[in-house]
């Protein structure tokens, strides 16, 4: 068997037994990137073969001598394009960035090498991170796992095609406004939003207010989920509201009795939100199978809150942050022609906020926590909603312009469904839902209680037992491949 089929925990115990070798997995994978992302366009920067080969007989020699770095020791791993990378280009997707390489690693991508990871190159992303479809000017478009025609989704698109379609055994992202969620649910794969202050963001400018994204993980399988979460996590002294790491998500998976279990079905929040005909339903053969288990399911309307009073603090929250991103690329007047409109829009909107408005806005926002908390405290164990609102769109699109006759006053008002996890600093999973009637994936988004990452796991672990015949259903390249005794 290719060894790239398998996951990446197994992957790591075959390392660890001396059964594979890590250069006989770097060359698999290399062989697997070369195959198919010509088409899929999901890694860019992709490093030297042969530097790749060396540092993982380097690798290899290090267990000879009995030294284990970790869990990731020789698993190859290519680094979403916003994260920092010592000595390896950052795009962060823009025309104004193509040349930059940093001189250190961000402390995400320090924490996997540490656990033995080798970074081998990026996985692609829209222009600074912006909009959920990974397109840019420098690498192109990343098409969809199971149909290169359409939008991977994003802005860890590059990332969770290259994962369901085994470029990449376990991935990174980040996740500001669906970011992780999105992709993983139109490529059938799991993405995890972790709780606000989890994964730590440094090098970063400020370390108070811009805590609406957050990097977390993205895998084919819970356990994996797990394991890089774990790596990841952990408080750093440099950024000052990150929480404290040690917990062991992988060994307690299990450790959960899902009967009993209360989920409040949020749907369409009672029409307020738009929707493509037949996501709500394959989302609930989701809930279905989480009934199985003896989960209890629950429709409630959002008389808990105004959706769209949370939609008009979001809009404040965005653009205030948005706008500070760029900052810095728009002093120079020039680079706005090197700048996509959509990021412009961004940085337009905030220019006449007061600090009037965003504390009002900041008010709203603890109001809404406030009413979540009510919500799981009265009445529920997780909410679940949607992960996305349409099936995956054409790739020549820049952004859906209407769903289901209703028009989009925004570049991102399709993606509103994923803003609730986001305010509320909450954490949040994609779990894979099905199909529709053109062979696309949706997810299944299940948002857990403050700070409950692990219950979200251990919830994602029963149903990933209870879904085998969505997860086995694999891209078609993967496919045709395993057809011809390729993989």
């Amino acid at each position: 068997m290719d060894p790239t089929e398998l996951p990446a925990h197994a992957l790591s115990a075959a390392i660890h037994a001396r059964q594979l070798s890590c250069r006989e997995l770097m060359h698999a994978t290399l062989a697997r990137i070369a195959a198919l992302n010509p088409v899929h366009k999901a890694i860019v920067s992709l490093r030297d073969e042969a530097e790749l080969l060396r540092e993982a007989d380097a690798r290899d020699a290090q267990l000879q001598r009995g030294e284990a770095m970790g869990w990731m020791h020789g698993l190859p791993q290519a680094i979403k394009d916003l994260a920092l990378t010592a000595g390896l280009r950052t795009t962060l997707g823009s025309p104004l960035m193509k040349d930059f390489i940093p001189k250190e690693d961000g402390l995400m991508v320090a924490r996997m090498k540490a656990a033995g990871a080798i970074v081998i190159g990026k996985t692609n992303t829209p222009e600074f991170g912006l909009g959920s479809h990974s397109f840019n000017e420098l690498f192109g478009c990343t098409g969809n796992a199971y149909d290169p025609a359409k939008s991977a989704g994003g802005s860890s698109g590059g990332a969770a095609v290259a994962l369901a379609t085994r470029m990449l055994a376990v991935a990174d992202g980040s996740d500001f406004m669906g970011s992780l969620r999105n992709p993983a649910a139109w490529n059938n794969v799991f993405g995890l939003r972790p709780s606000q202050g989890r994964v730590p963001l440094w090098p970063a400018s400020d370390v108070w207010v811009t805590q609406l994204g957050t990097e977390g993980p993205m895998a084919r399988h819970t356990q994996d989920l797990a394991l890089l979460l774990e790596t990841q996590a952990g408080h750093d002294p440099r950024v000052p509201l990150s929480l404290p790491g040690g917990e062991r998500y992988a060994q307690r998976l299990r450790d959960f009795q899902p009967r009993g279990q209360r989920i409040a079905w949020l749907g369409d929040l009672g029409g307020y939100l738009a929707m493509e005909p037949g996501i709500l339903e394959v989302c609930e053969q989701g809930l279905q199978r989480l009934q199985g288990l003896g989960c209890v399911v629950e429709p409630r309307q959002p008389g808990f809150f105004s959706p769209e009073a949370v939609w008009q603090a979001w809009l404040v929250w965005r653009r205030w942050l948005v706008a500070g991103r760029l900052a810095p690329y728009l002093f120079k007047p020039s680079n706005r022609a090197l700048i996509k409109p959509e990021a412009l829009w961004e940085a337009d909107q905030a220019a006449g906020l007061s600090g009037a408005q965003t504390l009002a806005a900041s008010t709203q926002r603890s109001a809404f926590y406030q009413q979540m908390l009510a919500l799981f405290d009265a009445h529920c164990d997780f909410i679940a909603l949607p992960a996305t609102q349409v099936w995956p769109f054409e790739a020549s699109q820049r952004w859906p312009q209407q769903i289901n006759g209703r028009a989009m006053d925004t570049y991102h008002r399709w993606m509103e469904v994923t803003i609730y996890a986001s305010f509320a600093g909450l954490p949040a999973i994609s779990l894979p839902a099905g199909f529709g009637p053109t062979g696309l994936p949706c997810g299944l988004q299940i948002i857990g209680r403050p700070q409950a990452d692990l219950a979200l796991l251990q919830l994602s672990q029963a149903y990933e037992d209870a879904a085998q015949d969505v997860l086995q259903r694999r891209p078609p390249s993967i496919a045709a491949q395993l057809d011809d005794g390729l993989a």
